[in-house]
């Protein structure tokens, strides 16, 4: 498993929504949880809700600029891995969201 990953090479991320929205989000951070690695995002745009956005991460072999996003449908795995990122949070001096460019919810 990977350690954090300070030099993101996606400094940004299209998430394409169910209901064909697109969302422009900045990339928190790439941390490891359970057996693989996740990606934290957070909403560009000022008037979204501040939230962040939690999704499995695969690197795409075909394309280095687009990673693969799998949605986390896991209670369970998504308790997990909420844990990892506040953990990833506090490790890294974050008070909340502010300091990374959004609003804690």
């Amino acid at each position: 498993m990977a350690d954090y990953k300070e030099d993101l090479d996606h400094d940004t991320v299209t998430l394409f929504l169910d209901n064909d929205e697109e969302v422009e989000c900045d990339v928190i951070a790439i941390f490891p949880a359970r057996d693989g690695e996740y990606i934290a995002l957070a909403p560009q745009k000022e008037d979204e809700e501040s939230q962040v956005y939690l999704y499995r991460f695969k690197e795409n072999p075909d394309d280095e600029t687009s990673p693969i996003l799998e949605n986390i449908e896991d209670d369970e795995e998504f308790d997990e891995v909420s844990e990892a990122f506040y953990e990833y949070m506090d490790e890294n001096d974050y008070e909340d969201l502010d300091e990374l460019g959004a609003d804690e919810q």
